[in-house]
């Protein structure tokens, strides 16, 4: 297959953790190019670097940087996908410069009105769910968030061969008249779509332990869910091992942090990779801006296992549906 290519520069722990991700990628047989500045990287014998000599910082403002500075690593990155030199794109660097790129340089897919970050919300002991939009559009219409129902769906069965995944559309009650206007007139949509097995609205304590596969969001709505998520995952983490490591609770504590471990594991964000931006002309994936070598290594197996199992093609026949 084409190399998966990936943006260097971007991240926090750029650019030392990228390369090292990277490489553990190719010892597991995956083609991974980098694109970045040659002149600020090292220990990259035997990878194939294109040059990019500008760097989009997460403190850019995205539109703008992706317009101006278009020697970056993330447009470049994004120019290979479209030019067919790359099968998918790996970033780890600012959200929404990723984002732009990828729609400005790679287009939408024929007939998506807007992309969608899908986000995996991993459930200790559970099937991990989707969650979209989770910041790329703020400002929706309900056709939008229409597709990104028909788009998270096809995702979860080609990522997580869900048959039949559950659709929720977040609101403030699961009664079909709770929501504002744009809520209510997404409900009628999904309740409409045939293809769709929309199980109705689910509110924010159903995002992780409700019976939902997919919950379907405003980029603004997703987006504080996500953030809200993560940080009461840290707070509680934190909390527990700031109790259980305690001198007086030393001996039961190590017993107690053996248990948690597995479920911190499955937690980590490192396991998922990144999140996929849905509904462009190409595999993208954002991961965290904190992402570590593991992060990109996961993030290039999600890239190839999604080329191969042909992401694209099934999310253009959900959105032929319309």
């Amino acid at each position: 297959m084409q190399p998966i290519v990936v943006d260097v520069m971007g991240g926090d722990n750029a650019p030392s953790a990228i390369i090292e991700g990277v490489r553990a990628a190719i010892d597991l047989g995956i083609p991974v190019e980098l694109v970045g500045d040659p002149a600020k990287i090292e220990n990259v014998d035997g990878i194939t670097v294109h040059a990019a000599l500008e760097v989009i910082g997460m403190a850019d403002e995205p539109g703008r940087a992706v317009r101006t500075m278009k020697d970056s690593s993330i447009v470049r990155a994004a120019e290979r996908v479209r030019d067919g030199h790359a099968g998918a794109m790996v970033s780890a660097g600012n959200t929404g410069a990723v984002a732009a790129a990828a729609l400005l340089r790679m287009k939408r897919l024929k007939g998506v009105n807007r992309p969608a970050i899908a986000t995996t919300l991993p459930v200790p002991g559970r099937a991990p769910k989707i969650l979209l939009d989770s910041g790329a559009m703020a400002d929706c219409q309900p056709e939008w968030l229409h597709q990104f129902a028909q788009m998270g769906s096809a995702f979860a069965q080609v990522r997580y061969e869900v048959k039949e995944p559950r659709v929720g559309l977040v609101s403030i009650g699961e009664e079909r008249e709770k929501g504002n206007q744009l809520v209510k007139a997404t409900h009628q949509l999904l309740a409409d779509d045939s293809s769709l097995n929309f199980i109705g609205n689910v509110e924010g304590n159903d995002v992780l332990s409700g019976d939902v596969d997919v919950v379907v969001a405003d980029g603004f709505t997703g987006n504080v869910i996500l953030k809200t998520i993560e940080g009461t995952i840290k707070f509680l983490v934190d909390q527990i091992v700031t109790v259980l490591t305690a001198e007086e609770a030393v001996a039961v504590g190590a017993q107690a942090l053996n248990h948690l471990a597995p479920i911190a594991a499955e937690l980590n964000a490192d396991a998922v990779g990144g999140a996929m931006l849905l509904g462009v002309n190409g595999v993208a994936i954002i991961s965290h801006g904190s992402a570590g070598p593991t992060a990109v290594t996961n993030a290039c197996q999600v890239a190839k296992d999604m080329v191969e199992r042909d992401l694209l093609g099934e999310l253009s026949a959900a959105v032929s549906s319309d």
